[in-house]
């Protein structure tokens, strides 16, 4: 005989194993025996929707449900957040406050999560972070570990090290962000010395915490610790995680071992999207332009692969290293007609580029002002460079106007026209450029190394 606490193990187990088919089965038998109302059971098939991505069906069972308890709050908001529903999971956290239920730490980390995705997500997490404090639950490395994330993702560094050097007794997830916050705003140095100090304490790293590492021997161009970290993903058997795969490929790319990449490439059994793009965007990054494109062309055609938006941004930057004009406008017109893809503002990126590394300056910009997105300041800037290169004096106007009102205190555009200027012996025009900038109080930066002390 089936009783309310075996269906309620049976819904836990289905949520830990996200098995979604045999937690319907289970849900249909929790009607069937009459016990819908029960509000542990319910509980329970909030969490387990809400892991299997069945937010919809989470929703129901929760708006169905008489009262709430922590579980289920706490399942309805993490869902949300999980499923890239931001704003919905805030809504639901601030009428859970005007409850008698309290939230608990698994509450404070679904709501923190869902403040990434809000364009006001800073403003969000850092009220979050108040009521953390507040309620006492800032010396929780769980909770710590969601504010780093939070503030790293906004580039806020300086807040999460503050929330990281809170925490008094640190856990190996809360290390694993810490870590991961330095390398994707690269800060490798710092990542690579709390690493040491994580081994130290006899924490075991995660493949993600891995990948976090690679990526920042990568950014550093450390090419020994790179191979150190390499021989601690073997020991550890990570070899064959795909995401640990594509960071060791990216890793001995930056550092000049392309060919080591490749064989972490050809050794790793199960390939998908990203183990192929960052092939492709080692070797285009290595100036091996040919072969990437031999790489891609044996994806779609033997492999029967198709290649998304980031692949063909890889093999356009193939095309851009290796001069590869014709090619480049060959692959960004198979995007559209053979793969149905919409290009976007890096695709766009990379044509620009191309047309005016080769000299075609004029289609350059014409594919700039055709282009459905509006062109940013770095598209700007490389075509003002190879304005430079070729000596064209009316589009460098052009394009120096455009950085100059998107960066009114950047020198670097006054300096440039001005070079260009020079190059075209327009002395009267130069001295107007640098007028320019004494009045506007602009100053070329002096160059500096960060090995001088």
């Amino acid at each position: 005989m089936l009783t309310k606490y075996s269906l309620c193990t049976a819904l836990n187990t289905c949520a830990k194993t996200f098995n979604w088919r045999l937690g319907l089965q289970t849900h249909a038998l929790i009607i069937q025996m009459g016990y819908e109302a029960n509000l542990f059971l319910n509980s329970g098939l909030v969490d387990l929707y809400s892991k299997c991505d069945a937010i919809l069906d989470a929703r129901r069972v929760f708006c169905g449900m008489k009262r709430h308890d922590q579980v289920s709050w706490t399942s309805i908001i993490s869902g949300f957040s999980k499923n890239g529903h931001g704003r919905e999971a805030i809504r639901m956290f601030r009428q859970m406050l005007s409850t008698q239920v309290r939230p608990n730490s698994f509450t404070y980390v679904g709501a923190i999560s869902a403040c990434s995705e809000l364009k006001e997500g800073l403003e969000q997490g850092s009220l979050l972070h108040a009521h953390v404090i507040k309620l006492g639950f800032n010396d929780n490395n769980f909770v710590a570990s969601s504010l780093v994330d939070c503030y790293s993702k906004w580039g806020e560094m300086d807040r999460a090290k503050l929330v990281f050097d809170e925490i008094i007794e640190r856990d190996g997830i809360l290390l694993s962000s810490m870590i991961s916050a330095y390398s994707k705003n690269l800060y490798g140095d710092e990542a690579l010395m709390l690493f040491m100090e994580m081994r130290k304490m006899s924490f075991s790293p995660n493949d993600h915490t891995l990948t976090s590492v690679l990526n920042a021997c990568g950014s550093l161009s450390v090419l020994l610790e790179g191979k150190q970290v390499h021989s601690l993903v073997t020991k550890m058997g990570s070899q064959s995680n795909v995401f640990v795969a594509s960071a060791l490929i990216d890793m001995y790319s930056k550092c000049g071992g392309i060919d080591e990449a490749r064989r972490v490439f050809d050794h790793t059994l199960e390939k998908n999207t990203v183990l192929w793009t960052s092939m492709i965007m080692g070797y285009a990054q290595s100036g091996r332009g040919s072969e990437a494109l031999q790489l891609f062309d044996h994806l779609v055609t033997e492999a029967g692969f198709k290649p998304d938006h980031i692949c063909f941004t890889a093999v356009l930057t193939a095309c851009n290293h290796a001069g590869f004009l014709e090619r480049g406008i060959e692959y960004f017109n198979k995007m559209i007609k053979d793969y149905e893809l919409v290009p976007e503002l890096d695709q766009y990126a990379c044509l620009v580029d191309l047309y005016a590394r080769n000299g075609h300056l004029r289609k350059a910009k014409e594919l700039m002002e055709k282009m459905p997105c509006s062109p940013n300041y770095v598209m700007w800037s490389s075509f003002l460079g190879f304005c430079k290169v070729y000596g064209e004096v009316e589009l460098g106007r052009v394009a120096a106007k455009e950085l100059i009102e998107m960066e009114p205190c950047n020198a670097a555009p006054f300096v440039t026209l001005a070079h260009i200027y020079a190059r075209a012996g327009l002395w009267t025009e130069v001295a107007e450029v640098r007028k320019l900038m004494q009045q506007k109080e602009i100053r070329k930066s002096s160059g500096w190394s960060r090995w001088l002390k």
